[in-house]
């Protein structure tokens, strides 16, 4: 059986699809939520609200690295790293389609400004990926410790009795973990300054509006 080798219209069309599944869609999870079996908690209006802020910094966090590692697959210079980078790709789509229940759950909804930091995100992906696989794969680990990290202040602010959303975000923060090892250990390079803390103001300015709008 022969196999057929995608052009670059096909991947277009193909990355295409996938940014509206994203930003529009409702993506499956291959796995089930990490909440699943867990009761949910009696929460008060004001905890109510402060969940599911976090939980749409996240949902956001997780189609920011759906676009990341869209543009980077992208243009990567080797076939490996591009299998590689879809492959997190896919695996971070569990995040997505986790985080989207829950705020489902805390009748809440997505940022609305989604399809903003997916082409933001896109764009960031595909200029690291220009400067070739070793400086893309760590853009991705620095990416990976910064989405632990911050993944960690939430595990800390969330209400206390909320066990299903601090469930999810937990199994996100061990897989974030691995990523970033993976990304690592196939040669991702430490990123340069001032790369690092500009990713940092751009995660803050995100958090900061995602939780709101």
């Amino acid at each position: 059986m022969s196999v057929r080798h995608l052009s670059s219209l096909d991947r277009m069309i193909a990355g295409f699809e996938r940014a509206l599944e994203t930003v529009a869609g409702t993506p499956e999870a291959a796995h089930p939520s990490p909440a699943r079996g867990i009761e949910e908690a009696g929460l008060e209006p004001a905890e109510r609200r402060h969940a599911a802020g976090l939980m749409r910094i996240n949902h956001t966090g997780e189609v920011c690295a759906q676009a990341l590692y869209d543009g980077q697959a992208a243009l990567a210079r080797s076939e490996d790293t591009r299998r590689h980078l879809l492959h997190a790709a896919a695996e971070e789509t569990d995040h997505l389609a986790w985080c989207a229940e829950r705020l489902r759950e805390l009748d809440s909804r997505p940022s609305l400004l989604n399809p903003l930091w997916y082409a933001g995100s896109y764009a960031m992906g595909a200029v690291a990926a220009l400067a070739g696989d070793p400086v893309s794969l760590g853009f991705v680990v620095e990416t990976e410790r910064q989405v632990e990290a911050h993944l960690a202040e939430h595990l800390e602010t969330l209400p206390e009795q909320d066990l299903r959303s601090r469930a999810v975000l937990q199994r996100m923060q061990a897989d974030e973990v691995r990523h970033a090892d993976e990304a690592e250990a196939r040669g991702g390079i430490e990123l340069p300054f001032p790369i690092p803390p500009l990713m940092q103001l751009t995660s803050l300015l995100m958090k900061k509006v995602a939780y709101r709008v």
